[in-house]
């Protein structure tokens, strides 16, 4: 089997291509690995230590690459990914990413991973975005709506759960994953969790264009 570590967002498509890929005897999972920006995943905004919490609940390792700023030069991107992974005290063969678009992405990944000898897996590369909705649903994952863009979506999604329900009222042309950046969702269980996550919701954020839902850990 390949040894594989899992590019982990936090969310629910990085939480389906874990699902996936552990269900597969092609692969065995050696852990998680994610990109934070002052203690915080960008994008998601999901708090490093929250990242953690779902790490020890999949009793996985964490492999955590702090970025210099949410979007660093190619170059040093680069390098911090390539030099963590070889640098782990993993076993790795490949990365597995939760993309679902073809829109170049693959290719990117491909283009510094490849050469430094590790393997790109695309577990819903090229699925539909309903399918792979379903298939969230069909697996257990459970998951909140964290962030949205008010640029394509309402801010009034923040904070949702994201379920059939909530599908059946996302406008037409909004994609039901979130892919082109409407949305983005936490993990707060799955199958594969020892226990859910504890989550002291707060307030939602909805200065400027995109509206968060603020968090933490609970302490007991």
């Amino acid at each position: 089997m390949k040894q594989v570590i899992v590019s982990w967002s936090s969310g629910k498509d990085s939480a389906l291509a874990l699902h996936r890929l552990m269900q597969d005897r092609n692969y065995s999972v050696v852990g998680l690995v994610t990109t934070y920006v002052n203690d915080r995943v960008p994008f998601q905004e999901t708090p490093i230590n929250v990242v953690r919490a779902q790490a020890s609940r999949l009793n996985l390792p964490l492999l955590e690459i702090e970025l210099p700023k949410v979007f660093p030069d190619n170059e040093v991107y680069q390098s911090l990914i390539i030099d963590h992974l070889q640098n782990s005290s993993l076993e790795i063969d490949a990365v597995a990413f939760g993309d679902i678009y073809c829109n170049g992405i693959e290719a990117y990944r491909r283009s510094y991973l490849e050469p430094a000898g590790f393997e790109c897996i695309f577990p819903l590369m090229n699925h539909s975005s309903i399918d792979l909705a379903n298939a969230v649903f069909e697996a257990g994952i459970v998951a909140k709506v964290i962030t949205v863009d008010t640029e394509q979506l309402h801010g009034s999604f923040v904070g949702e759960i994201y379920d059939k329900e909530l599908i059946d009222k996302l406008p037409k042309d909004i994609d039901v994953c979130g892919e082109d950046g409407e949305f983005h969702t936490l993990v707060i269980n799955m199958p594969l969790f020892n226990q859910p996550l504890k989550i002291d919701w707060q307030t939602i954020n909805r200065n400027g264009r995109f509206h968060y839902l603020k968090y933490q850990l609970k302490k007991s």
